[in-house]
Order: C-alpha cells, then sequence, then structure tokens
C-alpha cells in the first residue's frame, strides 16, 4: 500500500500512533536512565531505608499502664534501616513505682528501639529521686533492672556538697549503689561535725 492510498482520517491516525508509540518509547527510556541510579543507591543502602524528621517529639515506654520512661527531644530525627531516633534538645523522666525517680536534661540523646537502650551525650545533667545529681558527657540507660552508666568528666555531687569526679560511674537500677571507675577524686564529709559549726 502506498502513502498516497491513505485517506486524511487514515493518514492522520497513522501519525498519531506513531507519536504516541515514540513519546511511550522516549518516556520509557528516560524514566529507565533516571531512576537506575536511584534503584542501584537504594539497593545499596539496604532497600527500603525510611527516615523522618520532626520538631517538638515525645518518646514514651510504658507496660500495662505503666510508664517507664519519657524523653522529650526539640527536634528528633527518625532512621528505619538502623531503627534509631535521634533527639536535639533533650528533657527526660525515668520512672519507678508510678513516680519520677531520676530527670535528665541533655544536648542530644539517642533510642535504638531494637536494644531498648537510651544514650544521652553532650552536657548531661542528672538529678536522682534522693537529690545526687550528676553531670557527665554520656549516660546509658538499658532497663529498670539495669545499671546505668556514665562517661566522661563525672561530677557527683548531693546537695551543696561535692562526691566525687570521675572518668566512668556505674549507679545501680535501685540507685543504692554507686562505683566510681577511672581517674577519681572524692571527698567524705561528717556531717556530725558539719552540723556543730
Amino acid at each position: 500500500m502506498k502513502w498516497q492510498s491513505f485517506t486524511k482520517k487514515q493518514k492522520a491516525y497513522i501519525i498519531g500512533g506513531i507519536l504516541v508509540l515514540l513519546i511511550l518509547t522516549w518516556s520509557f527510556l528516560s524514566a529507565r536512565i533516571l531512576t537506575t541510579g536511584l534503584n542501584r543507591q537504594n539497593l545499596a543502602e539496604g532497600g527500603d531505608n525510611k527516615s523522618a524528621v520532626a520538631e517538638g517529639i515525645i518518646l514514651t515506654e510504658t507496660k500495662d499502664e505503666v510508664k517507664y520512661w519519657e524523653v522529650y527531644g526539640d527536634e528528633g530525627l527518625y532512621d528505619s534501616k538502623k531503627d534509631v531516633t535521634t533527639l536535639n534538645g533533650v528533657l527526660a523522666n525515668f520512672y519507678k513505682d508510678n513516680e519520677v525517680s531520676m530527670s535528665i536534661k541533655s544536648a542530644q540523646a539517642e533510642y535504638n528501639s531494637n536494644e531498648k537502650v537510651i544514650t544521652l551525650f553532650d552536657d548531661t545533667f542528672v538529678v536522682l529521686k534522693d537529690g545526687l545529681t550528676l553531670n557527665a558527657d554520656k549516660l546509658v540507660w538499658s532497663g529498670n533492672d539495669k545499671p546505668i552508666f556514665a562517661y566522661g568528666h563525672v561530677i557527683l555531687t548531693k546537695g551543696c556538697e561535692y562526691l566525687a569526679n570521675a572518668d566512668e560511674v556505674e549507679i545501680s537500677a535501685n540507685y543504692d549503689d554507686i562505683k566510681i571507675k577511672g581517674n577519681t577524686v572524692s571527698r567524705v564529709y561528717d556531717r556530725s561535725n558539719n552540723e556543730k559549726k
């Protein structure tokens, strides 16, 4: 068949069909070229990596209507690949017997959902229920029934009394046993002498 034997309507259909076919081919090839790098990058990073950024975020853990802890951050970032939430500008409360047993202020915190571990970094200040305070570079909490570890430039005080400074401190789960480790300096106060003066 020759081109001249087609009617104007048939010629329009043929030209339109060829144009649609060219556009689809161009679109398919362009999409393949554009997404090839993204697919490789996604596979290299482990596939379904998702993250979310939020302002004014609160993380909390409760079980049977009993609150174990709550951590507030001015801003937070969740990384699904690592299952880790990172918070900045942190305030935290930890509970025992439905009462706040420990409060913390820190520049940054990280919560690992898989390991159930909260790590607080940079200028961490802790107040325990009995009035004991602690300053440290880093604090690691891994459960109500496990010891708390503080690392780096740790300073312990109670009330106005300086107790000790150390490289590392381990506080028992019920807060009644404190171990200081590394380079340490401590002072012992005799309360009876202080009361007489």
